[in-house]
């Protein structure tokens, strides 16, 4: 799968002298599993809200797979953050409902899943657990065979076995369609397991985004004595004590930029560098994304 399922340039949204998000753009491309990283308020529903066309733009412009939202939305499956359902009605009468408004709804896939996650078809969705709702939304939102889904804090309220099982249905979901997903949490360890692209939002705009595996490679931890400096590098973030010097580089090829001997040079996992880029707001320029 080529081309970008979603492109904002200089998105924003604003409500009265606030903006919500601003100057938001980047490109996600398709076929990606993609995380949506950021503080509360960072911005992350109102542009998930933007990409689904439930708020409209106060700047710039969203296209999803190269239409407007309205114009894409039979291609696309949201989850909100509360997993909103009709509380009182049962999954069979979801999957009904989700059969009349959807031309593509997949009955027999809906069914299926739920029947395999050994869900009651019967019972109301308000009576069953915060994992079991979960659940019964994502099934009717992939039986919706959608090209895009956009999740919201999905697994917020679950347990961690019921994070992972999630999770699991997740991947196996999207590895059988080949769907373009867009996944909001600040559950670092889990998107690590599961995201392939990163798009990280704080103070209403955009700071990284890039592939996961181009992004991880690109920086490194630098480890040394108080008193020495990483010439011909970016640093990310510094922490000194009167002994240490710990610094979150980008840029660094031992072949290029050679740096004293007395660096010890270590490994970054998806976790420290998104840590890292919401701690320090300076301007950070280069490859891979990294907003300038």
């Amino acid at each position: 799968m080529t081309g970008n399922a979603v492109e904002t340039a200089g998105l924003g949204r604003r409500y009265g002298k606030n903006w919500a998000l601003r100057d938001c753009t980047l490109q996600l491309p398709a076929g990606r599993i993609a995380a949506l990283v950021g503080p509360n308020g960072a911005g992350k529903s109102t542009l998930l809200h933007l990409m689904v066309g439930l708020l409209q733009p106060s700047a710039g412009t969203v296209t999803v797979f190269g239409d407007s939202p309205a114009g894409s939305l039979a291609h696309v499956g949201f989850v909100a953050q509360d997993t909103p359902l009709y509380r009182d009605f049962s999954p069979t009468e979801l999957i009904e409902l989700g059969r009349r408004l959807n031309r593509s709804f997949d009955v027999a896939l809906a069914k299926e899943r739920l029947a395999h996650l050994g869900i009651a078809m019967d019972r109301a969705v308000g009576k069953m657990s915060g994992g079991q709702r979960a659940q019964v939304a994502l099934t009717l939102a992939f039986a919706k065979r959608p090209r895009l889904l956009l999740l919201d804090e999905p697994v917020a309220s679950l347990d961690p076995l019921a994070r992972r099982e999630f999770l699991q249905s997740l991947m196996g979901g999207v590895a059988d369609e080949g769907t373009t997903v867009l996944l909001s949490s600040h559950l670092l360890g889990d998107l690590e397991r599961v995201c392939d692209y990163l798009i990280v939002l704080n103070h209403s705009q955009v700071q990284v985004v890039g592939g996961v595996d181009e992004l991880i490679a690109d920086h490194r931890v630098l480890i040394g004595p108080a008193d020495i400096e990483a010439h011909g590098l970016t640093v990310v973030q510094e922490r000194r004590t009167n002994r240490q010097a710990t610094l979150l580089v980008r840029g660094y090829d031992p072949n290029v930029t050679p740096i004293d001997p007395q660096w010890t040079v270590h490994d970054v996992n998806l976790e420290d560098l998104v840590l890292a880029y919401l701690a320090n707001e300076g301007a950070f320029s280069g490859p891979v994304g990294v907003r300038p």
